[in-house]
């Protein structure tokens, strides 16, 4: 189709050097054209960026220092409602997916999946002005739409909430799940708290319990 042909401006948000330099490597070889008209680390230099930069989409990863990608996507949703957003993540669909599309995502892949996905995501999302939504991801949101018990109990969770509930069961420390989120060490016991009593759970165990149990961490 010839609109297809149609130059693609983006800026890639991702805290890695050669995360940027290997997906700028993948758009360059498919067959739609792509630019990337800038890159940023963090969300202060993203907003910096977008001061003078005027992208079709934006490529955000999920985990960042300072501010995750779900917090700069809900910014971003205030300032730019109109520039689209693709989020990236290490994590399967049924980790982030749904939260993703609930702030107002326009599409999300797992990073193993951009080589295949990535050309399609962006046609659907710039081209045709869709979502782009893999079977992957449609699952997650099937799961969630079919939970008529409400069973699930991190569902109740705000992105913080469950944040913290991830990393703990990961066996981070309070301190140092702190430093990640850039919160004070009271705020972290506030979530952690509030996280326990919405989920009636005891005791960081019985987190990693209901973490593992449910998949929502990788196991060692």
């Amino acid at each position: 189709m010839e609109h297809y042909e149609e130059m693609i401006k983006t800026i890639i948000v991702d805290d890695h050097p050669l995360v940027i330099e290997g997906l700028k490597r993948i758009l360059n070889s498919e067959d739609i054209k792509v630019s990337v008209e800038g890159e940023a680390t963090d969300s202060r230099k993203l907003f910096n960026a977008l001061e003078t930069i005027s992208p079709d989409i934006i490529i955000l990863d999920i985990e960042l220092p300072e501010k995750n990608g779900l917090d700069i996507l809900k910014d971003l949703r205030k300032r730019y409602l109109q520039i689209p957003v693709l989020m990236l993540s290490m994590y399967p669909a049924d980790r982030f997916a749904v939260r993703s599309f609930q702030a107002g995502a326009s599409g999300y892949l797992t990073k193993k999946s951009i080589p295949e996905e990535i050309e399609k995501a962006l046609k659907m999302i710039v081209y045709e002005n869709k979502k782009y939504i893999t079977a992957e991801v449609a699952e997650a949101l099937a799961e969630q739409i079919d939970d008529h018990s409400g069973q699930i109990l991190h569902k109740a969770l705000s992105d913080r909430e469950y944040q913290v509930m991830c990393l703990i069961a990961a066996g981070r420390e309070i301190s140092e799940i702190a430093k990640l989120l850039s919160l004070g060490v009271r705020t972290v016991h506030t979530y952690r708290a509030r996280m326990m009593d919405k989920m009636n759970l005891k005791s960081n165990v019985d987190i990693a319990h209901y973490a593992i149990s449910n998949h929502l961490i990788n196991q060692p």
